[in-house]
């Protein structure tokens, strides 16, 4: 899942892609070094970002995803908390809501993904965006994630969202701390085990440069690290906005695992 924010504050990447050709540029060079899917996203969730009101969102959003539809084949997923946002996005083309409140932003979010059919990515965060790195606290980690996300999954089925719609998302570096982004990682099958397709979101974050002592633009390898532990766990979506270099991290565990499952002899 290759990132494309059009956003003037994100961490890594912000006000890079706000013109629209641009964006269109990026999300076009994405899917052409490998991208199975664009997630656009209008709001910044880094920590301690404000929120954007609806109608700027609105105006950010849905010219880049109409026209991004327009251009590529591979599925759009949009980045929003906001029912009218999602709404306007799916009809503009878009198939997957990523929701990072996980359905409890907007008491209307689970009927706009139940009556389009869309996928809907349910994410753990502790907190807000603007709170959530203040003082993040856990007595397990694993285990809270766990139950919060297999909440949140009884939630979307109460809209009759199909289980087949749903994916789940651990939140790494959302309302967590370095030690806690290390122990969902080293336990992601505990996450599968609740029988969806989980999505990690690890690329360029600050767990990772507290630990390299890299900045930003230097996280290519930490990020391709974390992201083959994430898929060795059992994660099937990885977002990131260097896709070229994780889409050849995920081939070569996809060879490497074709042999433990159909060894040849020499």
């Amino acid at each position: 899942m290759g990132i494309l924010n059009v956003t003037p504050d994100s961490f890594s990447d912000g006000g890079r892609f706000l013109s629209l050709d641009v964006a269109i540029a990026h999300a076009l060079a994405m899917v052409e070094a490998g991208a199975d899917i664009i997630d656009i996203g209008a709001e910044s969730t880094r920590p301690g970002s404000e929120r954007v009101e609806e109608e700027e969102e609105i105006r950010r959003l849905i010219p880049v995803v109409k026209e991004v539809c327009r251009r590529v084949s591979v599925p759009i997923s949009v980045d929003t908390t906001k029912a009218s946002v999602a709404k306007l996005a799916l009809e503009a083309g878009a198939v997957i809501i990523n929701d990072i409140s996980a359905l409890r932003n907007d008491v209307e979010m689970g009927t706009v993904v139940a009556e389009a059919g869309a996928g809907l990515v349910l994410m753990h965060l502790q907190g807000t965006p603007q709170t959530m790195q203040q003082a993040p606290t856990y007595q397990d980690v694993v285990a809270e994630v766990r139950l919060f996300l297999a909440e949140r999954v009884q939630a979307a089925l109460e809209f009759n969202i199909s289980p087949a719609q749903i994916m789940l998302d651990p939140g790494i570096g959302f309302g967590k701390n370095s030690d806690h982004n290390l122990t969902l990682l080293a336990h992601m099958p505990e996450l599968v085990s609740l029988g969806y397709p989980v999505l990690v979101g690890v690329s360029r974050k600050a767990f990772i440069g507290q630990i390299l002592g890299r900045p930003i633009e230097q996280r290519v390898m930490g990020t391709a690290a974390a992201s083959a532990m994430a898929i060795l766990g059992g994660a099937r979506v990885i977002r990131v906005h260097d896709v070229g270099a994780i889409r050849d991290v995920v081939t070569m565990i996809e060879s490497i695992r074709r042999m433990q499952r159909h060894p040849i002899s020499i």
